[in-house]
């Protein structure tokens, strides 16, 4: 009796191997990793682009802060710097990939991924603190022009720097940069509302106001650093 070669039938761990990409050992294609470079070249970018207009907006927001004694406008310099702090852990994350390798990049995502998150938390509670300390002391906060002004601004600039984050951040796989992306969106909703904020005291002339709105994005802040930590919003 001949002896027929053996037909051996792919399984569905195969298909999930070949579905998840090359396995251990093996190298990716060139275009494969050429993609991804030009997609962390993107990462780099975007994180440079976020350190420059962050030192901006904290420093204008900060000093128009202490001025107005205003906790909203302190709130949003705090976020301005927990940008620069997230930007930093991204550049960090995104050069031990290219020194290293896709492996390490990936453990150095999950520590990045963890510090992204406690940032977050850390704003939350910043804003929390602030705001009841202003709401004990039934002090109110003075009206702030340049405060008015990098808050506006602040609103486009976050909206596009979060849509392109989220769109390089699907593409490789990153919770960290996506982390990232949210907190752009959070500062987005923090401008927002201090603006809002900031146009009611003016019409006002309300003491409550200012610490009152700050508090409107604590729920998102805690929320988004939940989803960093435990990366339930990786894809």
């Amino acid at each position: 009796m001949d002896d027929a070669p053996a037909t051996i039938e792919p399984t569905l761990q195969d298909h999930c191997c070949a579905a998840a990409g090359p396995t251990a050992g093996t190298s990716p294609a060139p275009a494969l990793r050429a993609e991804r470079a030009a997609l962390i070249g993107r990462a780099f970018r975007l994180e440079y682009a976020t350190l420059g207009w962050m030192a901006i907006e904290a420093t204008v927001a900060i000093v128009a802060g202490l001025r107005a004694r205003s906790v909203a406008l302190g709130a949003f310099g705090i976020d301005s710097v927990i940008e620069i702090a997230s930007a930093l852990v991204l550049i960090w994350r995104l050069n031990v990939e290219l020194r290293r390798g896709e492996a390490f990049g990936e453990q150095a995502e999950r520590l990045a991924g963890r510090l992204a998150g406690g940032l977050l938390f850390a704003l939350a509670a910043s804003v929390v603190i602030m705001a009841a300390f202003r709401l004990a002391a039934r002090a109110g906060a003075s009206f702030s022009w340049p405060g008015l002004a990098v808050t506006l601004a602040a609103m486009p600039v976050m909206y596009l720097l979060a849509r392109r984050k989220i769109a390089v951040a699907d593409a490789l796989g990153s919770r960290a940069m996506r982390a990232d992306a949210m907190e752009s969106i959070t500062c987005f909703y923090l401008s927002l509302v201090v603006v809002i904020g900031l146009a009611v005291q003016a019409v006002t002339g309300a003491w409550w106001v200012d610490a009152a709105t700050s508090l409107g994005v604590v729920w998102f802040l805690v929320r988004e650093g939940r989803e960093a930590w435990t990366g339930t919003c990786c894809c």
